[in-house]
């Protein structure tokens, strides 16, 4: 994990519109950045969810929020879809952003070795420095705890 009161990496990624975001463009508002594993899956259905529905006390912070997966464009512009996701979800498919975040790497799953992404997320503050930070993220409950740091 990144240490709180670090220089949060830098990125621009394509969201679920194929549109590019930046970090940079939020530059001086509080960002929510959030990785998560895979689309339309179960734990990362909740969490985005709970974003969702967290949204108008976001906006009382000013927050930003900002989920990454290794996912397609195209499956995120589904999940976003879906369930009313009115955040962007950014396409991280070679995992460059997340493994800059320490949120990617080796994974096992049902005996299966692969590289993916971590359940992890940072707070960037308004000064583009690390706020938070939140490993191995537990998603139902999650958003609470993130306002908890705004």
């Amino acid at each position: 994990m990144l240490d709180v009161g670090t220089d949060a990496p830098s990125f621009e990624l394509p969201n679920q519109h194929g549109e590019s975001v930046s970090l940079e463009s939020f530059a001086g508002r509080p960002v929510v950045v959030y990785f998560y594993p895979r689309a339309n899956t179960e734990g990362c259905t909740v969490e985005a969810c709970e974003f969702r529905d967290a949204r108008p006390r976001l906006d009382d912070h000013d927050a930003v929020v900002l989920g990454i997966s290794d996912d397609p464009v195209e499956d995120l512009a589904d999940f976003a879809d879906d369930y009313d996701l009115d955040f962007h979800l950014l396409s991280d498919e070679d995992g460059s952003v997340a493994t800059a975040y320490d949120s990617y790497g080796e994974k096992q799953m049902f005996g299966n070795t692969f590289d993916g992404v971590f359940r992890n997320t940072y707070v960037v503050g308004p000064d583009g420095t690390i706020q938070a930070a939140f490993e191995g993220v537990t998603p139902e409950g999650h958003a609470e705890e993130v306002l908890a740091e705004l």
